[in-house]
């Protein structure tokens, strides 16, 4: 039996596979106005940020204003790339379909973002009335409040609570708001997160043995 009463999950590189996809439509945009930068880049300073602070970054490597257009072509952009090639994370169905505890999401994009990839990647059904984003209550990670939204809502205490990230970011917000937090590790190249996460695991189909160990 789980140790946790309520499962918070990050949404993108957690449940949906669109980190990849994201960043390398940012760094194509940053690179078309000379920012000079690739994916490892972008993993390094874009994932998991409000995209207000990697507009500002980017805007700080050109050293002059975006296009006022930037954020609204980046969704564009993003969620075409989305409908063509995102994918489930590996195994996080199967996780899903025999967790038997409550969960939710709680993610920085905004909710029509968090539908949309939900949607396409099939996992939708599970998520109806248990969605919480940034972009509701206007705060975004590393602040923690988006968290404790999740939890309040759902009805739990934050120590009662498990978050599931997979960013520097995320990992720090669920600290800051008195939660356990496991890190995804699958695309955590520089073996970042395992300095500040709770427990790291590379693997889906290992998390339900995580939540009953002591």
């Amino acid at each position: 039996m789980s140790k946790y009463k309520c499962i918070i999950f990050d949404c993108d590189g957690v449940l949906v596979d669109s980190e990849s996809i994201g960043n390398q439509i940012l760094v194509d945009m940053a690179n078309e106005l000379g920012a000079n930068i690739n994916l490892d880049y972008g993993f390094e300073h874009f994932k998991g940020n409000a995209l207000s602070v990697v507009a500002n970054h980017v805007s700080k490597l050109i050293n002059k204003p975006l296009p006022n257009n930037f954020i609204e072509e980046y969704r564009r952009r993003s969620y075409q790339a989305f409908k063509e090639n995102i994918s489930p994370v590996e195994n996080i169905e199967h996780v899903l379909q025999n967790l038997r505890i409550p969960f939710c999401v709680a993610s920085s994009g905004p909710e029509e973002k968090i539908r949309l990839n939900l949607s396409l990647t099939g996992l939708l059904s599970y998520f109806e009335d248990k969605i919480f984003s940034c972009y509701t209550i206007q705060k975004w990670k590393p602040e923690p409040d988006i968290f404790l939204l999740a939890a309040k809502t759902m009805n739990f205490l934050p120590k009662e609570c498990l978050v599931i990230e997979d960013s520097i970011t995320g990992v720090e917000a669920a600290k800051k708001g008195g939660f356990t937090v496991f890190a995804y590790t699958a695309h955590d190249y520089n073996d970042e997160l395992s300095k500040i996460a709770d427990k790291t695991f590379v693997n889906m189909l290992n998390l339900p043995c995580l939540l009953t160990e002591n």
